[in-house]
């Protein structure tokens, strides 16, 4: 394909107009403001429009779609606790699946080429994701309170098998992380297994870290140390990791979370509708430390939407602070793209240029709430919408475009998600 004439986000987010992307193989195969010599097939017309590196979803759990609208108006742990866990111990194989799908149409409909997601029934998520064209790094949710029995049911099976068997999978699209849940939802033991047997393996790590402050405080009643401290101590931060939410950091944790290379994948909007607080990016920003954006789950957002997220991230530390200059749309945009890239140990994607995977995405220009076109990279963190995407390519195959759904059945998924879901609240409810 040949985007002709298009705008284009460059690596340091400024635009460049009237420019030529062609894509072959996978690739992106030239970038210049001439037109190139040969057949590039397929040809868009770029004219009002933006060519943008693919966003990526930094923590999510795409199968909540089927809980989406269910657990609202409660706290972090009554939300889990009454709600969200009793519902996901009844998702069977055909939900889980219709719900990986949906949520994976939903994320390509608002540019996302690739996400970070932690959840259950690995292989069939697996499965699903593969077949929906996106990227993903996926991990298993663990939560274990007995370190004998992880050991015995989950370190040398699960985790092991699913690397084994699925890492790779969809010609290196998915990538299989380890995991541990949370510190609240863990056992010591546990988490320096999970952490050991990463090392080994050379895999990434994805956790819930400090998302409210009775987490913070137990987890000091518990072990006398924060939840950053205590995986620190326990070796979990020697692997790559991802770290969601990161609200309630302590004076120590920033410096730690930094001397390990930590991301820090933050979710606005889950972190408000929940009541949990509001992640001190700024410091975590001016510390160094790589920060990427995330929605977390449909139950607690409630979409997929990055676009929420992202205008969220950028306005909410101004009002925060009282300092309008913190958080500016460049940092906002590297959240939303390179970094994320960055995090799931992709370093080759989130910018466009010759030799990169052609992880791209096409935002209409040519919208009232687009115009006066002043400047591009403020309209397109302050006033574009999701729905402004137009195109979805990953690895130079087109996932969404204009409305159609070029990998996913979308009536038959959505008709499958509602049917898992009524049948489970008719348990639960």
């Amino acid at each position: 394909m040949l985007f002709e004439n298009i705008s284009v986000l460059k690596e340091d987010f400024t635009v460049g107009n009237g420019q030529y992307v062609g894509v072959r193989e996978g690739k992106i195969a030239y970038c210049g403001a001439q037109p190139p010599e040969g057949d590039w097939g397929e040809r868009f017309d770029g004219r009002r429009a933006l060519l943008t590196p693919g966003f990526v979803n930094a923590h999510s759990h795409a199968p909540m779609v089927l809980l989406r609208g269910y657990a609202e108006n409660l706290p972090l742990q009554r939300w889990l606790n009454e709600k969200v866990f009793p519902f996901e111990d009844r998702i069977d194989a055909n939900s889980m699946y219709a719900g990986t799908l949906l949520a994976a149409a939903e994320m390509a409909r608002f540019g996302v080429c690739s996400f970070t997601d932690m959840y259950m029934q690995i292989p069939t998520m697996a499965k699903a994701i593969v077949e929906s064209g996106l990227k993903c790094n996926l991990c298993r949710g663990l939560t274990v309170f007995d370190g004998s029995a992880y050991k015995e049911l989950s370190n040398y099976t699960d985790n092991i098998a699913f690397l084994k068997e699925l890492d790779g999978a969809g010609d290196g699209r998915l990538k299989i992380d380890f995991c541990i849940h949370g510190e609240y939802t863990s056992h010591p033991g546990a988490v320096a297994d999970v952490a050991a047997h990463a090392k080994e393996a050379g895999v990434h790590i994805h956790v819930h870290v400090s998302e409210t402050q009775s987490e913070v405080q137990a987890c000091k009643q518990r072990h006398g140390k924060t939840p950053v401290r205590y995986f620190y101590d326990l070796g979990l931060f020697d692997q790559p990791t991802t770290a969601a939410h990161c609200v309630w950091l302590e004076e120590e944790d920033f410096a730690l979370l930094k001397e390990k290379g930590v991301t820090v994948a933050a979710c606005p909007v889950s972190n408000m509708k929940l009541a949990s607080g509001f992640a001190d990016v700024p410091r975590m920003l001016e510390a160094g430390i790589n920060v990427a954006l995330g929605t977390d789950g449909a139950a607690s957002n409630n979409n997929l939407n990055l676009f929420k997220d992202l205008f969220l991230f950028a306005t909410l530390y101004k009002g925060r602070s009282g300092d309008p200059t913190v958080v500016t749309p460049a940092q906002a945009l590297a959240a939303a793209t390179v970094n994320g890239w960055r995090s799931q140990g992709r370093p080759d994607c989130g910018m466009i240029r010759e030799g990169a995977p052609a992880d791209l995405v096409v935002f209409d220009l040519d919208t009232p709430w687009m115009y006066p076109q002043t400047d591009v990279i403020n309209n397109l963190v302050f006033a574009a919408q999701g729905s402004d995407v137009r195109l979805t390519m990953v690895d130079g195959r087109v996932i969404y475009q204009d409305g159609e759904y070029k990998t996913i059945d979308i009536e038959k998924v959505k008709f499958e998600v509602q049917k898992g879901t009524d049948a489970i609240l008719g348990v639960v409810r």
